[in-house]
């Protein structure tokens, strides 16, 4: 009977005891919310001011709890704008399932408590400012499927505790300051999906043991130190669609049957490596490939014509690498005319050679971008390429093309980025390139230019900077280009054969950095109003037949660093302003006519900076200049010598 009745007690007891739990849990659940509420530094949103006494904290905003016992199993705060530390005790909250705090402003190291969550199977912070090590006590979230500790500050290696965590699906730990190798144990994760590591600083090969994730999707290797080769393994993971490793120190060539292997393919990206050999022509058997990128490699041989068949292709870049052969040249292009979503077609710094054929004329309406400088190639710019409506950048820079440039081209009222520098081209400049009100830069230098300036460039309200340098443009500047207030970057307009006056209207580049206009047939007065050009650090116009003095109003021109007026026709004294100028660092007056003293402070203290050669009429300064001494300064010769 004692026994039966100490059996009963005890059962009661543990019924008491089962009751007594959940309020006691309850009671942690909400002690550790408001410990995280403590944690918050800056709430803009008020989020955390609805975290009071007047509701249930399972009804607080970002938290969710179970029915049936109210205990917290969702913790959902993300992009709340909130500032603040993760405390150790968010531990405490041993029923979360989900802690979602990403794209918020969270920082200091993130606990090793979070160990403690063993239920967790979703944990993002993401888009915070997290920084220490990975806990390596989340070795025991073993339910864990999605780990993302993307965009935050976090360091050292990957922990090899969390070899433990075999449910992931999703592992994310791009963009922080990670090291060390990739973990060749991330291979038994069978189930993985996403593998995202980049822009890390992840060193070594890559593993042959990942080749073993069956179920991968996304593979993100970019920005790291790998280098080696890839292994043969990773190539026949078939379900693969976004494979990129660009921004590394891989080499090897690319599996000439990778578009078999790799059927799913959308974006095959490979950038900034050490790859060499051809283009796989399989790739075409890839028929979903919308992106491929594999500029700056050493990719030799020709571009497969196949590739046409991707009609979702909307970028193509392979730029700088050692494609093309002087018999074929450019003639693939017309085969790309079947891709009708492209957008983006780099293919600079090649080898391809030949004429620019007619076919650019049926690219897709969609292209933005199309860069085919430094290519070898030869011949003119077809009309057709006014077809091309959308772009916004064409760079031809560094060709042989000849012949004028199109008036075409002013069809492109898109376009932000004209590059056709070093070329041939000849006759005058377009009066069209006018119309194109969103250039931002016209590159037009080392050519064979001539005739005026068109005016009608003054309408061109958006352009930072603007290189006609090295032609043989004659007439004077136009006033409309002079003032062209949008040049923050570079007006340069040297070695031509301008004429007449530097406009007044050059006090209107405020935002100028820099002004060329050195090796021209300039005269008259430098305008006072380039005192107004008030962020100008470079100032080149030797080599003219200006005149007069230098005004006195460019005093006001407290961040030059270097000016040069040599070779030009100016006179009157040396101003001493030039030498209260604390930015200025080199001075070039040489070979004009000025007299009197040179001034010793500041630029002229030292004559490896200021340069007076070839003004017969000056005299005194720094005893490296070499001057005669100045008439009465008898004083100064004392002490010098």
């Amino acid at each position: 009977m004692n026994f039966l009745i100490w059996i009963l007690l005890l059962l009661m007891n543990s019924r008491l005891g089962s009751t007594a739990i959940p309020s006691s849990a309850n009671e942690t659940d909400q002690l550790a919310l408001l410990d995280f509420k403590n944690a918050i530094t800056e709430d803009p949103l008020q989020v955390m001011k609805l975290w009071n006494d007047s509701l249930h904290f399972c009804n607080w905003v970002g938290v969710t709890c179970s029915p049936s016992d109210q205990r917290v199993v969702l913790l959902s705060l993300e992009s709340q704008k909130l500032v603040g530390t993760l405390p150790p005790s968010v531990g405490n909250l041993t029923f979360l399932t989900s802690l979602l705090l990403q794209n918020n402003t969270f920082h200091g190291e993130l606990p090793q408590e979070l160990g403690r969550l063993i239920r967790l199977q979703n944990l993002n912070l993401s888009f915070n400012s997290f920084s220490g090590s990975i806990p390596s006590n989340l070795t025991h979230c073993t339910h864990l499927t999605s780990l993302s500790l993307n965009y935050n500050e976090l360091v050292g290696a990957i922990p090899g505790q969390l070899n433990s965590l075999t449910n992931l699906l999703n592992l994310g730990l791009s963009v922080n300051n990670l090291t060390g190798s990739i973990p060749a144990w991330i291979g038994n994760f069978s189930s993985l999906t996403v593998l995202g590591l980049i822009r890390n600083n992840f060193y070594g090969s890559v593993p042959y043991d990942l080749g073993r994730l069956s179920s991968l999707r996304i593979l993100q290797l970019y920005a790291n130190q790998l280098s080696g080769t890839l292994p043969d393994s990773i190539f026949n993971i078939s379900s693969i669609y976004y494979f990129t490793i660009t921004q590394n120190h891989l080499q090897g060539q690319l599996p000439p049957d990778v578009g078999l292997t790799l059927p799913n393919l959308q974006i095959f990206a490979g950038g900034v490596n050490e790859f060499s050999g051809p283009i796989p022509v399989s790739l075409s058997n890839a028929t979903k490939l919308g992106l491929l990128d594999f500029a700056e490699n050493r990719l030799t041989g020709g571009f497969p014509t196949n590739l046409g068949k991707l009609q979702g292709l909307y970028r193509i870049n392979f730029d700088e690498n050692r494609l093309g052969h002087e018999e074929v040249g450019l003639n693939f292009l017309s085969y790309l005319a079947n891709c009708t979503s492209l957008q983006v077609l780099g293919l600079s710094r090649n080898l391809f050679g030949g004429d620019l054929p007619n076919s650019i004329a049926n690219l897709s309406t969609s292209l933005r971008i199309l860069t085919l400088g430094s290519s070898l190639i030869h011949g003119t710019i077809p009309t057709g390429i006014g077809n091309l409506i959308s772009l916004t950048l064409l760079g031809l820079e560094e060709n042989y093309l000849t012949g004028s440039v199109p008036d075409v081209i002013g069809k492109l009222q898109h376009l932000q980025g004209l590059s056709l520098n070093a070329n041939r081209f000849s006759g005058q400049i377009p009066s069209t390139i006018g119309n194109l009100t969103s250039l931002t830069s016209l590159l037009m230098e080392d050519n064979r230019l001539e005739g005026s300036i068109p005016p009608s460039l003054g309408n061109c309200r958006s352009l930072l900077i603007m290189n006609l340098t090295g032609n043989n443009l004659s007439g004077t500047i136009p006033k409309e280009v002079a003032g062209l207030s949008s040049l923050s970057i570079s007006l340069a307009m040297a070695h031509n054969s301008l004429t007449g006056s530097l406009p007044l209207e050059v006090g209107r580049l405020v935002n100028l950095k820099e002004l060329y206009i050195s090796q021209n047939k300039l005269s008259g007065d430098i305008p006072s109003t380039l005192s107004s050009c008030a962020s100008l650090e470079t100032l080149l116009m030797e080599g003219n037949l200006l005149q007069g003095t230098i005004p006195e109003s460019l005093g006001n021109l407290k961040g030059i660093v270097e000016i040069d007026l040599s070779r030009n026709n100016l006179s009157g004294r040396v101003p001493e302003f030039l030498g209260k100028l604390s930015s200025l660092k080199i001075l070039n007056l040489s070979y004009n006519n000025f007299e009197g003293e040179v001034p010793r402070s500041g630029v002229f203290a030292n004559a490896s900076s200021a340069s007076v050669l070839g003004n017969d009429k000056l005299c005194g300064g720094v005893q490296d200049l070499h001057l005669p001494h100045c008439s009465g300064d008898k004083s100064r010769q004392s002490k010098e010598f």
